[in-house]
């Protein structure tokens, strides 16, 4: 008896959590090249950037008109519906969390 009284407001506190849109299928394909924060290197982020301008994009990668050794075989993997998927999500923030990498052991200290 006394256990579901120390369970019952972990139990409430994780229904109020607010929930985390799942990444759509197909995102660690993207976020494997393009990082979800802006860095200075020669791949863009697309996280905030507005869902229309990826879905350009990706359409222009998927019928040729856009060239790229590897975008255009990508985004040929990728339904219509899928592709507003991962606009929606990109321009949301990819609100997603990352997978976090396990802790690595520290040496020890002499």
């Amino acid at each position: 008896m006394r256990l579901s009284y120390l369970l019952l407001p972990a139990l409430w506190l994780l229904a109020t959590a607010p929930a985390e849109a799942a990444p759509p299928r197909g995102a660690t394909s993207c976020t494997g090249c393009h990082p979800r924060s802006a860095t200075s290197g020669p791949v863009p982020t697309l996280t905030g950037r507005p869902a229309d301008d990826i879905i350009t994009q990706m359409n222009a990668f998927k019928t040729g008109e856009r060239q790229s050794t590897v975008m255009v075989r990508i985004a040929k993997g990728f339904s219509d519906e899928e592709i507003r998927a991962l606009a929606d999500w990109f321009a949301n923030g990819a609100n997603a969390r990352p997978a976090q990498p396990a802790p690595q052991p520290q040496p020890a200290q002499p």
